[in-house]
């Protein structure tokens, strides 16, 4: 969960205001309740694909896939934006990159392949990588919420709401936006044939993960909103890194870009094994092409891999002409539409199971109400992502069903 968004979601969430805090709060309950939904799934249906193979069990194979193909849209998305917040932060570095637009487009394509090419050849180097990297990133977090405290300026969280729009209206993109950063809750459950003992880990995994993140997100971004106006947040390519600078002088910007830098890279290291494992379960379920269900000699299914990172790397090509805050923006909105379909679905199995009393499952208050704040929650950042990106999203999930035909009928045959 811990990647680009709290990184770089500042720098969208200063144009609304303090009101964003709320929205970080909306988002938090949102995703620990979806969190305690994916949890008894994922313990009762310990299988590789999450809700993806919670849907195809409890609706059948077409609803199953548009689940998975909108969450594979959603992962060259996220992967694309975490590969342009990586490299906003590397030009603390290299400042460079801010003033070449082919330098900081190659800079992007090479952490994308670089992990790639990680990815195909080892899953357990893969998984070393991202425990390295999960440890370091929690450091420039700590550091600038501490320190922030100390650096408050609250003329920052006044006006409450900068965006023009009604309280409601603003909570509601806050929320959208503010939910980006909690994507990757269901990521235990994917690889779920690749986790030791998932009926205990998984649930337990995912429930301790969400509640830390809740707490680094809310203190990281209330310190932050302290010490930055808004206006500084709006304009700026590597937020933390500026609060550093002036908390605790020029020397600490580069310590927290560098833990900047750490965290998006094991993010896209995280999100780039995701969407193999997403497209390999299809595949082997002969919803895609079968060559993307092959395994290299490694064991890893490389082409599906590799294919997906082709499509980020067109999403990454196709908008570098645009600003950063803008394609960041839209890339977290149309990520959000296509991702939300994992988790209402996530929430309509575990309904449905519910009803059906399969798998353990019964019908009870706790279980009603689980269902419908995960059903409602999902559903309203659904309509919260704005009309752009909801028809983008919608169209790229109807892209899938000419796949899906095709891909039936070559199996039948």
């Amino acid at each position: 969960m811990i990647g680009s968004g709290i990184f770089s979601l500042p720098v969208v969430l200063g144009q609304l205001g303090a009101i964003s805090l709320l929205g970080w709060i909306v988002a938090a309950a949102g995703a620990y309740t979806l969190a305690i939904i994916l949890g008894r799934l994922s313990k009762a249906l310990p299988e590789s694909g999450g809700t993806y193979a919670y849907t195809k069990t409890a609706f059948g194979d077409l609803p199953a896939f548009l689940v998975a193909w909108g969450y594979w849209l959603s992962n060259c998305s996220t992967n694309a934006a975490i590969a342009l917040a990586f490299t906003g932060y590397l030009s603390v570095f290299f400042p460079v990159l801010e003033s070449s637009l082919f330098g900081f487009g190659l800079t992007a394509l090479g952490a994308v392949w670089s992990l790639t090419a990680l990815n195909c050849y080892s899953i357990r180097s893969s998984g070393n990588l991202q425990v390295i990297t999960t440890a370091l990133k929690i450091l420039p977090l700590l550091i600038v919420a501490l320190g922030g405290l100390f650096f408050l300026d609250w003329s920052h969280f006044q006006p409450m709401n900068l965006s023009g729009e009604s309280d409601f209206q603003a909570l509601t993109t806050a929320s959208v936006l503010c939910f980006f950063a909690f994507m990757g809750i269901e990521a235990a459950t994917i690889p779920a044939e690749n986790i030791k003992n998932p009926k205990r880990n998984i649930p337990k995994g995912t429930l301790i993960g969400v509640s830390l993140v809740v707490f680094l997100y809310l203190f990281s971004t209330f310190s932050l909103f302290g010490v930055l106006s808004p206006a500084e947040l709006a304009s700026s390519l590597a937020p933390l890194s500026d609060a550093g600078t002036l908390i605790f002088g020029k020397s600490s910007s580069y310590i927290i870009a560098l833990g900047a830098c750490i965290s998006t890279f094991g993010a896209l290291n995280a999100w780039i094994l995701i969407q193999g494992q997403i497209s390999y379960a299809m595949a082997k379920d002969g919803l895609l092409p079968q060559k993307l269900a092959q395994k290299n000699r490694f064991g890893i299914p490389g082409n599906g891999l590799i294919f997906s990172s082709v499509l980020v790397s067109l999403v990454l090509i196709f908008n570098f002409s645009e600003s950063f805050g803008n394609i960041y923006s839209f890339m977290i909105r149309l990520t959000t539409v296509t991702s939300l379909f994992f988790y209402l679905f996530a929430a309509l199995a575990f309904g449905y199971f519910c009803t059906r009393r399969r798998f353990g499952f019964s019908i009870n208050p706790k279980s009603v109400i689980l269902t419908l704040l995960g059903l409602l929650f999902s559903i309203w950042l659904f309509v919260g992502s704005g009309m752009e990106a909801i028809l983008w999203g919608m169209g790229g999930i109807a892209l899938g069903l000419p796949v899906y035909f095709w891909s039936k009928k070559q199996n039948r045959a």
